[in-house]
């Protein structure tokens, strides 16, 4: 044994008096190397130097105080368990009427879904539908519209101008609308001024 010395672990099994099988070798080791010994004896002070601090307890509140200022990480599933386990009932007749309401959910949502799966091509010939009726109905306003701002030939040559005459119609708005409201706004500023 003196081609190695103690490790850590060997020295606190002397520190601790253990008495099992191989604790001879090892006393016997602490007792003829001297670095050894002086690692045991620099190990037993600080022992003892912790054996005369006094003792003392935290306070009641102590752990709660920690708490409040660590952030636990908390795993989606164990928060998902947890929410459900709030409205899980902890008796024996509720607890089966839960899971009873819960399952019956469960399965509606299911029948709903394979239904609507099994009949996707149906919801969308009929969003489709849906959306060309929308589409429609706008550009029949937009052309109610048209035709009584514009007169019948105006909002015939709108519409057959088709989207780039909408988009220049739609600035000329804008740009007219623009310049109305400056004059508008130059003119009360005259007015001002010749009070």
């Amino acid at each position: 044994m003196n081609h190695r010395h103690l490790l850590p672990n060997e020295i606190d099994l002397l520190l601790d008096g253990d008495v099992g099988f191989g604790m001879s070798p090892l006393r016997a080791h602490a007792a003829t190397c001297e670095r050894c010994a002086a690692e045991l004896e620099a190990a037993r002070a600080v022992v003892e130097a912790l054996d005369r601090l006094p003792h003392f307890s935290p306070s009641p509140m102590f752990a709660d105080r920690v708490m409040a200022r660590t952030q636990v990480f908390q795993p989606w599933h164990v928060a998902a368990l947890d929410s459900v386990r709030r409205y899980v009932p902890d008796a024996g007749p509720a607890r089966v009427l839960v899971g009873v309401a819960a399952s019956t959910v469960a399965l509606l949502l299911t029948v709903v879904s394979v239904f609507v799966v099994t009949r996707l091509d149906a919801f969308l010939f009929v969003g489709q539908l849906l959306l060309q009726r929308i589409r429609t109905a706008g550009f029949s306003a937009l052309d109610a519209i048209a035709s009584s701002v514009l007169g019948d030939a105006g909002a015939g040559a709108l519409s057959a101008s088709g989207a780039t005459g909408l988009a220049l119609a739609a600035v000329a708005v804008l740009v007219s609308g623009a310049l109305a409201a400056g004059g508008l706004r130059a003119a009360v500023a005259v007015s001002r001024r010749n009070r």
